[in-house]
């Protein structure tokens, strides 16, 4: 253990957990910058200690939402991190009030003040309890493919377990979110109860096979947006030429690049019906009135 350490990077080459943790890692090229964002977490605390592990140019990004009484704290902690490791530490302040839709506003709140392209601490249970609660919210194939490995979630790999024995290891001070034990959040009820039964039922870790469905429906996503971008989303004739799947793919990459609206499965039958000529027009949350005039889709965005 090197707690006493005021150098915290001392002591990261040296350790096999760390050699073997980043080997299932997923890191920008050393010396690349990246902006770690750290919650004071364990998963987090072990997202920085492996950045810079790994040789990257790490600054951690700390996000206070005010949420609880105790969040200043945290900030400190995470200060206090980013100095044993002789990284930047910056402190973002946002404001999310109580009320409904509690994690989703401060997931957006977040999102609003980190840099692009921001590390996150996303293990593989992390994956596993998004796959299932994207499934009780009657996901598509790209709900299940959702939060795979990669750059932006480079220990997406590694399982909670072994970020917790990573910082247990240095002796790292990690924040415990209270909030991670109330059983009013979906998240929380699926860690807690919805997994350990599944692995009781099953006999096996079923977060692992979980995973893996997640890996193989993103390799089908992956295959199936290649196919739909070769389709011009607003040539009606093209469109009825497609496989319904192809031009319902098409349609939703239409609506989500070009209007930044990530429409629901009823907008895109909607549209459909409108490709098909079953109907002329409809209105779509988002985008405002789609039409079909000689031949081609056109979006009428609402009047002011």
């Amino acid at each position: 253990m090197v707690s006493g350490s005021s150098d915290l990077r001392a002591g990261l080459s040296g350790s096999a957990l760390v050699v073997d943790l980043l080997a299932r890692s997923h890191f920008p090229e050393a010396g690349e910058a990246v902006a770690v964002a750290a919650s004071g977490g364990a998963d987090s605390t072990a997202l920085a200690l492996l950045a810079v592990a790994s040789g990257c140019n790490v600054t951690l990004h700390h996000v206070n939402h005010h949420i609880r009484p105790e969040s200043g704290g945290d900030a400190l902690v995470v200060a206090d991190l980013a100095a044993r490791l002789l990284v930047p530490f910056v402190l973002h302040d946002v404001t999310v009030g109580p009320g409904p839709n509690l994690e989703a506003r401060a997931r957006r709140a977040r999102r609003s003040v980190l840099p692009p392209n921001h590390l996150t601490g996303h293990t593989l249970d992390d994956r596993a309890e998004t796959l299932l609660i994207n499934i009780m919210r009657g996901t598509g194939l790209d709900g299940i493919a959702s939060l795979q490995p990669s750059l932006v979630h480079p220990i997406g790999q590694l399982r909670r377990a072994e970020t917790h024995a990573l910082v247990r290891e240095f002796g790292v001070a990690v924040v415990h979110d209270a909030s991670n034990d109330d059983s009013r959040f979906v998240r929380n009820r699926v860690r807690q109860e919805l997994l350990p039964l599944m692995d009781d039922i099953a006999q096996r870790d079923v977060a692992e096979l979980l995973a893996r469905l997640g890996e193989v429906a993103g390799d089908d996503v992956a295959a199936l947006n290649h196919l739909s971008q070769q389709t011009d989303p607003t040539d009606v004739a093209a469109l009825r030429a497609l496989p319904a799947p192809f031009a319902r793919r098409a349609l939703r990459r239409w609506l989500t690049t070009q209007h930044g609206y990530a429409p629901s499965a009823a907008a895109i039958d909607r549209l459909m019906a409108v490709v098909q000529g079953d109907v002329v027009a409809c209105e779509i949350a988002g985008v405002g009135r789609v039409r079909r005039s000689q031949g081609r889709l056109i979006a009428e965005p609402p009047p002011n």
